[in-house]
């Protein structure tokens, strides 16, 4: 089965980040999260990793200070559960997030929650897994986007009244980021490079806190596109797929 580790303070900067472990262009990426897991290592934050070349993770941290915007008391937030490639049907992701649960229930928490939606959508956690091990949906944002949790007390959270919103002044195309996925860096060029290429005017906004992220108009997991003032999709973008969403709308 192999054995996993915990990025700590000590070898934050020796482990390699198994969410972006080939390619040299997100290495700017790998370096910012790397910054980033560090600042948030002491607000309890925890990135579990198989000890092998393979994209097998989970990371999350305590919904008080998770760069979601997402609301409640006591819980901890799975920002990401990646179990890819041959490392898959190994019982990685049960192992990794039973981790979790029992990680929850030593800090006494109220329970664990995770971004979903309805539909398999990339960037965000599988809907079916995460209800066969108990999570239920206890919110819902207007385009399938649903809050699961696993409640240990009965108690539940919520998006955030602003996430509801799903909308902006702005009629730019627009695109809210954070530091914490190292494509990021990459997925920002391309579309500013194809912008540019189109002369399709472009808004970058840094979410760089997290009373920024739990105040955002709208679902957001690190990344979260808009255009035409609605908001369209936290899928990470290319240019090839920046061209087939502007098509679409």
């Amino acid at each position: 089965m192999g054995e996993y580790v915990n990025l700590t303070a000590e070898n934050v900067a020796s482990e390699h980040l198994c969410c972006a472990i080939s390619g040299k262009k997100h290495q700017e990426g790998v370096d910012t999260k790397r910054a980033w897991i560090s600042e948030q290592l002491s607000e309890g934050h925890v990135f579990r990793k198989l000890d092998a070349n393979g994209k097998v993770f989970i990371e999350y941290a305590p919904l008080e200070t998770a760069w979601v915007p997402v609301i409640g008391e006591n819980y901890l937030h799975i920002y990401c559960l990646w179990v890819s490639g041959s490392f898959k049907g190994q019982g990685h992701g049960k192992n990794l997030l039973n981790y979790c649960i029992e990680d929850a229930k030593r800090q006494k928490k109220s329970g664990i929650c995770v971004i979903s939606a309805k539909k398999k959508s990339p960037f965000l956690s599988d809907k079916k897994f995460m209800e066969k091990n108990g999570f239920k949906v206890v919110d819902e944002i207007e385009g399938g986007y649903q809050l699961l949790a696993l409640s240990f007390d009965g108690t539940v959270p919520a998006f955030s009244e602003t996430a509801r919103k799903q909308t902006i002044d702005n009629q730019e195309l627009t695109i809210f980021y954070g530091r914490q996925c190292p494509f990021i860096p990459h997925g920002l060029k391309e579309v500013a490079e194809y912008c540019e290429e189109e002369q399709l005017p472009l808004n970058l906004i840094p979410v760089d806190s997290v009373e920024k992220a739990k105040k955002l108009p709208g679902v957001f997991n690190n990344w979260a596109v808009y255009y035409q003032g609605k908001f369209l999709t936290v899928h990470m973008l290319n240019k090839n797929v920046l061209k087939k969403l502007l098509a679409s709308q």
